[in-house]
């Protein structure tokens, strides 16, 4: 990205009471003055106060502030304009600014140049999409403790370790012949060991991370009328699926977001899955059987009630694989005619959605059932994807460097250092290469 133009956006969603357009760059209060005229004047010794005045063309009342940098968010001197929300009234505002010498800015070009100025590293500036994009309390903390410098600081630790590590290897390449105080190579291997340690720490992160940042797939499957439209309903608060006495009545997959403890869940209810059927009932249970295997988390619904709660559970097998998480999940307990249920081989739990009862206990299977432990506070830290997939590379790296290091073999030593030192480089954006960039930041919104 061009870091010398001035450039702007609108950088509040639409639907605000209030919308602001931002400029950025070293022109920012030469374009702020050009289309903007206030009860007081803003400059160097006027700075970071919001003062009320009109846009030149137009008269509508808005208000300015500027912050110039290095102390803004972006690094550079930035200019706002605070107008009435409304899509019309904002663009307006912005198209003032664009023919006034700024550039329209592109997808994350504000967190681009802090990033490029040093006001924040890449998984700060990663933390920024995150708190934009959370779906739960949990995963906008987690983005929180991101921007706070967690993970970032977590990377540095490990990585200057093996630079100091690195450091010394390369010394007895180079000065091999001198008699200096060198640590011994025993210690230096066991402190490889211990940011092996510390990365294999951070990488157990990986599946709070993933699932946070975005989402778990949980499919509601089985036969007809068993209550999969009511669970789905009762989950996600509101009336999302049409629900019948008549088997069948959901013929297509229903998909919806919903917050469920704090885990972010793409919903999915299904058709009823059985043998007969007419041809568009039968689309559905093949798109039903598609979804499942595509499924995180399947939750099969069983009938307490039916008369042979053995054949339920037969049923269940025939229909399901061994290889996903599953919980068998019976509804209808308030209507069971027998004294107790079969064990299905899976994770199972017992409901009445009629009556709401049981549902705290399944919740508590279902939350242990995606961080495999009871988890109600969240993670410090939680890497990404593109964080894990680096990590991998660190430990790739580490034992072989520790072993060279004992048998003093220096060159090798600093081979594998350097690599492991490069793939955390790349984590915070201290060696990240260019298109590495363009992938993070053509993500973000324009405005941000």
């Amino acid at each position: 990205m061009n870091t010398v133009d001035t450039i702007a956006a609108i950088s509040t969603g639409t639907g605000g009471a209030i919308s602001i357009i931002r400029i950025s760059g070293g022109k920012a209060l030469e374009l702020l003055n050009s289309v903007w005229k206030g009860r007081e004047t803003h400059g160097k010794h006027n700075s970071r106060k919001m003062i009320l005045g009109k846009m030149i063309s137009g008269g509508e009342p808005v208000l300015a502030v500027y912050m110039p940098g290095p102390n803004s968010y972006t690094g550079d001197d930035i200019a706002e304009i605070h107008c009435h929300g409304g899509s019309l009234s904002a663009k307006n505002a912005l198209e003032k600014v664009l023919s006034a010498g700024a550039r329209s800015a592109e997808p994350g070009e504000f967190t681009y140049r802090a990033f490029i100025n040093g006001k924040m590293d890449l998984t700060q500036a990663e933390a920024v999409a995150d708190i934009i994009s959370a779906h739960s309390e949990m995963a906008l903390r987690l983005a929180e403790k991101q921007i706070s410098g967690l993970l970032k600081n977590s990377v540095d630790e490990i990585r200057n370790g093996l630079v100091n590590i690195l450091a010394e290897c390369e010394s007895r390449m180079d000065f091999p012949e001198e008699n200096l105080d060198w640590t011994d190579k025993n210690t230096l291997s066991e402190m490889i060991r211990d940011s092996r340690g510390k990365t294999e720490k951070l990488l157990l992160s990986r599946k709070e991370g993933i699932v946070l940042r975005e989402g778990i797939r949980v499919v509601i499957a089985g036969k007809p009328n068993v209550g999969k439209s009511s669970l789905m309903n009762l989950l996600l608060g509101f009336d999302r699926a049409i629900v019948t006495k008549i088997p069948g009545t959901t013929r297509d997959t229903l998909e919806e977001f919903a917050n469920i403890r704090n885990i972010p869940v793409r919903l999915i209810d299904t058709a009823g899955i059985r043998e007969a059927g007419d041809i568009i009932e039968n689309m559905g249970i093949n798109r039903s059987r598609a979804v499942i295997r595509e499924a995180q988390i399947v939750v099969w619904m069983l009938d307490a009630s039916s008369e042979n709660p053995e054949d339920e559970s037969a049923d269940m097998t025939k229909h399901i694989g061994n290889e996903k998480n599953i919980i068998a999940l019976w509804n209808k307990i308030d209507m069971m005619k027998n004294s107790s249920l079969p064990d299905t081989g899976f994770t199972s739990a017992s409901i009445s959605i009629k009556n709401n009862s049981g549902m705290d206990s399944f919740l508590d299977i279902f939350e242990k059932t995606v961080w495999g432990y009871p988890h109600a506070q969240g993670p410090e830290v939680a890497v990404s994807s593109r964080h894990a997939s680096l990590l991998d590379e660190v430990l790739k790296e580490l034992p072989e460097a520790a072993e060279k290091v004992l048998s003093e073999d220096w060159e090798l030593a600093a081979s594998n250092l350097r690599s492991a030192v490069n793939a955390l480089g790349k984590i915070t954006g201290q060696t990240a290469d260019p298109d590495i960039l363009e992938n993070i930041f053509s993500r973000f919104c324009i405005g941000k």
